[in-house]
Order: C-alpha cells, then sequence, then structure tokens
C-alpha cells in the first residue's frame, strides 16, 4: 500500500480538533491626552459565546511590560470588526513604538504583535 502514509496523514488531520482562531488585530490608533495615551484598537474574532471570545487586549513596550490592559467582558459575536478604547496609559518618556496584542478566553495571547509608532 503506498498511499497508506498520506491516507494516515489524512485520518490524523480529520481525528485532530480544529484550531482555533486567533483574535486579529486590524487597526489600532494611539492619541496623547495630557501625558496620558489612549488606544482604540480594533480586532476581530470568530466568537462562538460565552464559552470562547475575545476577553482582552493590551499594550506592551519593547522589553515585553504590560504599560496597559482592556478586558473584554462579553462576545461580540456578530458584532465584528469591533473597536474598544483605553485611556490613561502611561508611556514612558522616550518610547517611540508600542505593541498590542490580543487574548481570547479560550486560546490565551494570540501570537501576533501589532506595532504601533507613537506620535513625536
Amino acid at each position: 500500500m503506498k498511499h497508506a502514509p498520506r491516507l494516515i496523514a489524512a485520518i490524523a488531520l480529520l481525528a485532530s480538533p480544529a484550531r482555533a482562531e486567533a483574535p486579529a488585530i486590524t487597526a489600532v490608533s494611539a492619541t496623547e491626552q495630557g501625558g496620558s495615551w489612549r488606544f482604540d484598537v480594533t480586532l476581530t474574532h470568530p466568537d462562538s459565546g460565552w464559552q470562547h471570545y475575545a476577553d482582552g487586549w493590551e499594550v506592551l513596550d519593547a522589553d515585553g511590560n504590560v504599560l496597559g490592559h482592556r478586558t473584554l467582558v462579553h462576545p461580540h459575536g456578530f458584532n465584528q470588526p469591533f473597536t474598544r478604547a483605553l485611556g490613561g496609559v502611561t508611556i514612558p518618556e522616550g518610547t517611540q513604538i508600542v505593541y498590542v496584542r490580543a487574548h481570547c478566553l479560550t486560546d490565551g495571547w494570540g501570537a501576533e504583535l501589532f506595532p504601533v509608532r507613537l506620535a513625536e
């Protein structure tokens, strides 16, 4: 059976659980507001209900330190993509770029780091 390895691989692929999509960040706007920053983050995720939805995002510096965190408290179902804001984020002086990453209640942090260049 020369096709057996391919057949076994196909069966294994079908038998393995589907990998869920991580939340995807599609846009970020950063605005300085009197010494702190406001971030408006647009993301999309195939929310399927209260057990599986994008439940937050955070702003990181280049060293991975969390500068701000926004919790999303409910699924957004058919309201995709959606934008939520976080104000009052303190950015260390001299920082020119930060990163935003999104979190899924079920799958954890997405691997994507969305770079945001801060206006000088």
